[in-house]
């Protein structure tokens, strides 16, 4: 792998990459001074959608490594037709410290790893050694400019999008010390109403990410989901609104977030998954991401497909289930033109990939050349 450059750089810093990335292909893609990918046209036709938006192939790449309206713009470029910028806040937000990915390496034959399973909490070996299919950490802490930064630049960003392709905002609430429930579902509230000052088309909401104690996270909670997405549905109006869910074990409390939410009306589809926490060791077995609180990391890649593909197909079964109409972007573990397609038959309406095409800057590409 050392002869190849990632356009996220993860021998560099969160926050070079974000002054000076992107790197690779989508730099050239940005020299190069062209519009927007011309291969885009090449696709499922007119009908293709995300969100209402038309699109010239529902796949691109979810919120993570595009930092900025450079990173998108190349996303845009290099032929992938849904870009998300990555998650803001309604304030600044740090970065944990570097580094933040790592190569995985799960135990299995075919690189996966199992929610649930004993390894998640035995430890997974995690090191600079980067194969192919690819699994990484994510350790960043969803770190964020400040709305004077990003809101300007989010609007660069959509403004960059050629025909058939969207800017895909995401955003987050930020719970700090002393906040109370009240104030948290608020600040998600304000957050959404600043992405949509931008001219967003649509958004998505993460609460995979959002901590809530040891191995909890926002989307564990449904009640309190659809608690927030009233509040945000108040703000951004017909926007239509994605939440971005983490792998959910129980068919109960997947179905309780379907009705807590698109039964209320206040969301029009789901992302899944972002990554699945896992306890990260180096050869020796100590812990191997530095620092207090660091001792696990979500992991993405190649390991979490057969997950994401789960979670796309229970959903699309409760979907049909309880006759509802909300749309599902399917995540996790795309490396190639036949996982996109299996995410496609499994029910999801869009796919994405993050990880995948980081180190296959010409996945777009393949995946319309393969149609």
């Amino acid at each position: 792998m050392s002869d190849f450059e990632p356009f996220y750089d993860v021998s560099r810093s969160y926050e070079d990459n974000y002054e000076q990335g992107p790197f690779g292909a989508f730099a050239e893609a940005l020299k190069d001074g062209n519009g927007a990918d011309a291969a885009g046209t090449t696709s499922e036709g007119a009908l293709a959608t995300f969100l209402g938006q038309p699109v010239n192939l529902p796949f691109g790449i979810p919120a993570g490594p595009l930092l900025n309206s450079r990173f998108t713009t190349a996303a845009f470029r290099m032929g992938f037709d849904l870009a998300t910028y990555k998650t803001v806040r309604s304030r600044a937000w740090g970065c944990n410290p570097f580094p933040n990915v790592l190569a995985v390496h799960p135990k299995s034959a075919d690189g996966s790893l199992t929610p649930g399973s004993a390894e998640l909490d035995e430890g997974v070996l995690a090191d600079t050694n980067y194969e192919t299919p690819i699994s990484i950490s994510n350790s960043f802490g969803v770190p964020s400019q400040s709305p004077d930064v990003w809101q300007p630049d989010m609007r660069a960003a959509i403004e960059a999008a050629g025909p058939g392709q969207v800017l895909v905002p995401s955003f987050q609430g930020s719970r700090v010390e002393g906040m109370s429930e009240e104030e948290y579902i608020a600040d998600h509230a304000t957050t959404a109403r600043l992405v949509k000052e931008t001219g967003a088309k649509l958004m998505v909401m993460n609460t995979s990410c959002p901590n809530e104690g040891h191995n909890r996270l926002l989307c564990h909670n449904p009640l309190l989901v659809g608690r927030i997405t009233e509040a945000v549905k108040q703000e951004i109006g017909d926007i239509p609104l994605m939440v971005k869910l983490a792998y959910i074990p129980s068919d109960g409390d997947l179905e309780l977030m379907v009705r807590s939410t698109v039964g209320h009306g206040t969301v029009q589809g789901f992302s899944t998954i972002n990554t699945i926490s896992a306890k990260l060791v180096d050869a020796n077995g100590n812990q191997a991401l530095p620092g207090a609180g660091r001792d696990r990391s979500g992991v993405c890649g190649n390991a979490i497909r057969g997950a994401g593909l789960d979670m796309v197909a229970r959903l699309a079964a409760i979907r049909e289930k309880l006759g509802l109409d909300f749309k599902i972007n399917g995540v996790g573990g795309v490396v190639s033109p036949a996982d996109y397609q299996a995410y496609r038959n499994a029910g999801a309406d869009s796919v994405m990939s993050a990880t995948g095409a980081m180190w296959d800057a010409e996945l777009a590409h393949k995946i319309k050349a393969s149609r």
